[in-house]
C-alpha cells in the first residue's frame, strides 16, 4: 500500500492528483497504524519546519516514522519532507528532525531573491534512480536548503550549490516539487513508485 502522510499542512491535494495522473493506488493516512501498514510512505511538505514536526509530535508517530524507514520501508520525502530527514534546520533551531541523517538545512543568504520560487534545472547523477532524464526543469519554493550531502543524487545552484535530491537505500527526497514539475515531476514520481 502507498501512503501518503498528512501532517494537517502538507501539499495534499497536488500530491494526490499526481497520483491520481499516474493511476496509482494510494491511502491517506495520519497515524502509526497507517505507518506500520504502509509499503511506501511519502511525506509532501510545505511552511515551516518547526511547525511540522511539532505536528508529527502531536500526533505521536514520529518514533513510528523513524522505526519504518530503518526497517527499509521506501521513504520518499518532498521539500519539508527531505528537510525533516535532518537533524534540525535553521529555521526552527531548538526543534529536532527525525535525525535521519546528520546535518543541519540552512537558510539562502544574498543577493539573489529569497524565498527560491519558479523553476530551475537540475544536475542529475547518472545512476540516479530518481531522475533518469538530463538536467530536467523543475519547480522550486523554498528559503532553506540542504547543503551538498554525500547522499545527493541530484544538485542545483542558486546562489550555493546544494542537495536538490537524495537517495540512500530505501529513502528519497526532493527539495523541489514533482507535483508541479509537469512531465518531469511525474517521471520522477513514478521512478520512486518504481523503486
Amino acid at each position: 500500500m502507498i501512503a501518503i502522510f498528512d501532517y494537517g499542512a502538507g501539499n495534499l491535494r497536488s500530491v494526490q492528483n499526481t497520483l491520481d495522473e499516474l493511476d496509482c493506488s494510494y491511502t491517506v493516512i495520519n497515524d502509526s497504524a497507517g505507518l506500520r501498514a504502509a509499503g511506501k510512505i511519502l511525506l509532501p511538505g510545505v511552511g515551516h519546519f518547526g511547525q511540522m514536526m511539532r505536528a508529527l509530535d502531536t500526533l505521536q508517530v514520529r518514533d513510528t516514522l523513524i522505526e519504518r524507514i530503518h526497517a527499509g520501508v521506501p521513504f520518499f520525502g518532498i521539500c519539508l519532507g527531505m528537510q525533516a530527514l535532518f537533524e534540525t534546520s535553521e529555521e526552527a533551531p531548538d526543534v529536532h528532525g527525525l535525525g535521519i541523517y546528520p546535518g543541519t538545512v540552512l537558510k539562502f543568504t544574498g543577493d539573489m531573491r529569497i524565498p527560491h520560487m519558479g523553476w530551475n534545472q537540475l544536475t542529475p547523477r547518472s545512476d540516479s534512480k530518481l531522475i533518469r532524464s538530463r538536467g530536467p526543469h523543475v519547480y522550486f519554493a523554498h528559503s532553506y536548503y540542504v547543503p551538498l550531502d554525500l547522499r545527493a543524487s541530484a544538485t542545483c545552484t542558486y546562489g550555493p550549490t546544494y542537495t536538490a535530491a537524495l537517495e540512500s537505500d530505501n529513502v528519497y527526497g526532493v527539495q523541489f516539487h514533482p507535483e508541479k514539475s509537469g512531465a518531469a515531476g511525474l517521471a520522477i514520481v513514478r521512478n520512486f513508485l518504481e523503486c
